[in-house]
This record gives C-alpha cells, sequence and structure tokens, in this order.
C-alpha cells in the first residue's frame, strides 16, 4: 500500500461535481505529408496497442472499509485501456469553436475513482485531415508542469521520426543520484529547521517593513471570485513569441512580466465590459515550481505560489508594465531566500483559504486571496512532431475552484506562446472575449514601448 501525501490528498478531499480537480491539455496536430485519410485510426491504433503501463498510471484511491477513502493508493492491474484512450469526431465541417465546445464538455466531466485517474481523447476534424488530443489527469495523480514534461518526452523535434510513444508507456529517465546516510540526511534537516527562525524575521521583514513580499487577502471582490458551478468554458489561442520578446527588450523586463502585463490590461477590458472593474488593483497567483531537474516529470505536487500586483487600476499600459515587474521582482526575491521546504510553507499561507471555500459562506463573507492563477509553463522552443504529425497547437487547461472563477496558463510551443483559458461557465460569459483583449493588451504594450 503507497500512502496518498498530505499535499496530494488535498486534490482528492476538494473535489466535488462543481469542483473537478484535475488538469488537462489540447494538442493540435497535422499528419505528415502523403498521409492516407486513415491516419487518425491508425495513430489510434498504434496508440492504444502500448499496454505497458507505468505506475503513475494505474493508480486509484484504494478502497477503505467498503469505500472510496483517500488515504492510499491502489494499482488496477487490469486496465482498460479502450476507456481510458477514447476516439471521436467533430461533426462537419469541424470548426475550432466545435473542438473548444467538446474540449469544454470533457474539461467539465470528473475522472471515475473506481479506475486510474487519467483519460485522452483522439479527435478527428478540426481542418482538413488534422486532429486533437485531449488529455487529462487528477492533479492528486501528477501537477502540471509534470505532465507537460511528461508529453514533451513522448514528442520528437524530428519530422521523420514516426515511432508513437505512448506517455504511459514511457521508461522513467535516469536520475542521478548521490549517496546519502541517514546522517546525513539528520543534519541537512536539522540545518533546514536552523534556518527556519532567521528565514522567519527575514519574512516578515520583507512584508511588513519592506513591503517586499505582497501577502493574501489583499486582492479586491471582482465577478471572478464567485461559488462556482460544475460546467467549465474552454478558449484557446496562440501568440508570437517574436512579439512578446519585442515588448520585452524594449521595456528591460522579463518574458514573464510581459505576459503578466498582457493579461493584466485583458482583464481590465473584460471587467470594464461588463462594468465591474474594482477601484484596487487585482492580484494573481503565479505558480512556480520547485523541483530540480531530477524531479522534472516525477508525480506529485512540487510547486510554490508567488503573489503579483496586476495593476488593473490604471489605464497606462506602461505604468501596468512596471509595477508588474517590480513585484514579481521583489517577491521572487524573498522567494529565492528560502529553504526549498519553507518557501513551500509560504506557499501554503498564500493557498491555505482556498481549502476553506466549500465552508458554508465562507467566499461571500471574506476577501478573496488573490483574484485569478496566472500560470506560464516551460515548453518546447523548437518545433516538435508525434508518431510524424507536427504539433502546432499545445494549450494547457487547469482547473478553477469555489472564489476563483478563471484560471489562464499559457505554454512555449516553438515559435509561439499557447494560451489555455478555463473559466465556470456559469460566473465568466463569454470567455473568449478574453482573447480578443489579449492581442488589444498586447498592442497596446508594444504601442507604449515603441515597437
Amino acid at each position: 500500500m503507497e500512502l496518498i501525501s498530505p499535499a496530494d490528498s488535498i486534490f482528492l478531499l476538494g473535489e466535488s461535481r462543481e469542483h473537478p480537480m484535475h488538469i488537462g491539455g489540447l494538442q493540435l496536430f497535422e499528419p505528415p505529408d502523403g498521409a492516407g485519410l486513415e491516419f487518425v485510426r491508425e495513430f489510434y491504433d498504434r496508440l492504444v496497442a502500448q499496454q505497458d503501463f507505468q505506475p503513475t498510471f494505474l493508480k486509484r484511491p484504494a478502497r477503505f472499509l467498503g469505500g472510496i477513502g483517500n488515504l492510499s493508493w491502489a494499482y488496477d492491474k487490469n486496465l482498460d485501456i479502450d476507456y481510458h484512450v477514447r476516439r471521436a469526431a467533430l461533426p462537419s465541417p469541424g470548426r475550432v469553436r466545435d473542438l473548444l465546445e467538446l474540449t469544454s464538455l470533457l474539461h467539465s466531466s470528473l475522472l471515475d475513482r473506481h479506475r486510474p485517474l487519467w483519460e485522452a481523447h483522439v479527435i478527428e476534424g478540426p481542418k482538413d485531415g488534422q486532429f486533437a488530443v485531449y488529455t487529462k489527469f487528477h492533479h492528486a495523480l501528477i501537477d502540471g508542469v509534470s505532465a507537460l514534461k511528461l508529453m514533451q518526452r513522448a514528442l520528437s523535434n524530428d519530422p521523420d521520426d514516426d515511432e508513437l510513444r505512448a506517455i504511459w508507456s514511457l521508461p522513467k529517465p535516469k536520475r542521478k543520484s548521490s549517496p546519502s546516510s541517514p546522517l546525513s540526511s539528520l543534519v541537512n534537516t536539522a540545518g533546514s529547521i536552523a534556518a527556519l527562525a532567521p528565514s522567519t524575521v527575514k519574512l516578515a521583514r520583507a512584508a511588513f517593513f519592506e513591503q517586499q513580499l505582497t501577502l493574501p487577502f489583499g486582492a479586491p471582490r471582482t465577478m471572478l471570485n464567485v461559488k462556482i458551478g460544475g460546467a467549465r468554458r474552454c478558449a484557446a489561442q496562440s501568440w508570437s513569441v517574436d512579439r512578446i520578446n519585442s515588448v520585452k527588450r524594449a521595456a528591460g523586463v522579463t518574458l514573464n512580466d510581459v505576459v503578466l502585463a498582457m493579461c493584466s490590461g485583458a482583464l481590465r477590458y473584460y471587467l470594464l465590459e461588463h462594468n465591474a472593474l474594482p477601484d484596487t488593483p487585482l492580484v494573481a497567483m503565479v505558480p512556480v515550481s520547485l523541483r530540480s531537474e531530477e524531479e522534472a516529470d516525477t508525480g506529485g505536487n512540487l510547486v510554490g505560489a508567488i503573489l503579483c500586483n496586476l495593476a488593473t487600476d490604471t489605464d497606462d499600459p506602461a505604468q501596468r508594465l512596471e509595477t508588474v515587474s517590480e513585484s514579481m521582482r521583489s517577491n521572487k526575491t524573498v522567494f529565492s531566500e528560502l529553504p526549498r521546504f519553507q518557501a513551500l510553507a509560504l506557499s501554503a499561507l498564500n493557498t491555505s483559504s482556498l481549502a476553506l471555500a466549500a465552508v458554508p459562506g465562507w467566499v461571500a463573507s471574506t476577501p478573496p486571496p488573490f483574484n485569478l492563477v496566472i500560470s506560464n509553463v516551460p515548453g518546447p522552443h523548437e518545433q516538435m512532431y508525434w508518431g510524424g504529425a507536427r504539433m502546432y497547437g499545445n494549450y494547457p487547461l487547469s482547473s478553477v475552484l469555489d472564489g476563483q472563477a478563471l484560471n489562464i496558463t499559457l505554454v512555449s510551443n516553438a515559435d509561439n506562446l499557447d494560451f489555455g483559458l478555463v473559466g465556470c461557465r456559469r460566473s465568466v460569459p463569454h470567455l473568449q472575449r478574453l482573447l480578443a483583449h489579449l492581442e488589444s493588451s498586447l498592442k497596446d504594450l508594444e504601442r507604449a514601448v515603441g515597437v
């Protein structure tokens, strides 16, 4: 029996029909030149033929006292591949809108806890001969960064590489390991504990005297910070990395600063459109991976949380970008000086109130710890292929929670940044309008810095 870690069990305990706790991804593929009409069917058949499953893909919550518990993992030795990997097709003419509508429905449904907590759907139909793959994993099984890295290991940068590697059959990468003894582990632990007091003092100084650290519960209440339903709406679009890098170079900031400012401007447009822009600035939670290179695609969750001032209270895009950059720089400085387990503890403080969102009246009676999550996940910087098919879109799709009705996640993909937006279907009306506002916001930034 393998115990479920406390961090992972939170995602099982917090799940309900209104709050699916899975993460997903939508990849778009173009078959190789000369591929026949049967390419997608043959692609699917080759996938389901691979049934050498890695342990992560066999995990499901174990039964406890006759029911399904949240304490330990069991391994399904008779996994039904046809249930977990499915084939579908869009109605002709297969518009992107139809694909996103189907993706929204798939992203709204709960994973079956009687089975291993993942699914993959091969979808025919977007454009001529092209196809999509939608995958989802329970957040208790793997975090979003690890899921994307796992998918990247299945891909190839060689267009002539027609080997189809299924993510569930990939061998674990070889990891560098340094010998450790109980004594050395004890010494390391003692050193971390000894560093706790000075780190705590440093945190307090940064938060209250130097104002370097953005604290939770300083965010305004908005239309995005309400109770949510179980239905989701997904939207996706790509932007050229060159455009964003041009703003980055002209302003002397980081690429992630430009992305956050781009989202800030889009949110300002969207909230103004709904007469719902607060007087004080929105605050975004920005996840940061705390994994080492050796831990890149292991299971479980190891993610820190930085809070960023989005400066939505100013209509000057240059000023917004400057404020966002300063906020991220200050918060990162504090995080970088903390040992990893203390950074995790601070992250837990930043997000702790989300666990109380299910308490009746909590969301309505307390200020939100932050307004939304905006996550930028590293992806491949070159053109990638899967079984010879060119991947031209790679859109991450995360989860939303009570009090957090919108999530924006993006990943680098060759020459683009691919944005995936997920919102509560009821609480975030016309989600697709945010895509147009993201474009408008980027144009504002380009004009403001003179590019």
